[in-house]
């Protein structure tokens, strides 16, 4: 398992620990989920966060 999946595990397991029943829970799973995947994408070099926030590597 990569740092992708792992994060993407951890943040819908931390989302459904921190709120339970209805549509808002999940709203809740969806949103933390996604951060987790978007974290374990970081840490595994599949996404580089300096391009997405404008700062390229030529400076």
């Amino acid at each position: 398992m990569n740092y992708t999946q792992t994060g993407l595990l951890a943040g819908l397991v931390l989302g459904l620990a921190g709120a339970f029943g209805g549509f808002g829970v999940f709203l809740i799973v969806l949103v933390v989920g996604v951060l987790g995947l978007l974290i374990g994408s970081v840490v595994d070099g599949r996404l580089d966060i300096n391009t997405m926030l404008g700062r390229g590597r030529d400076r």
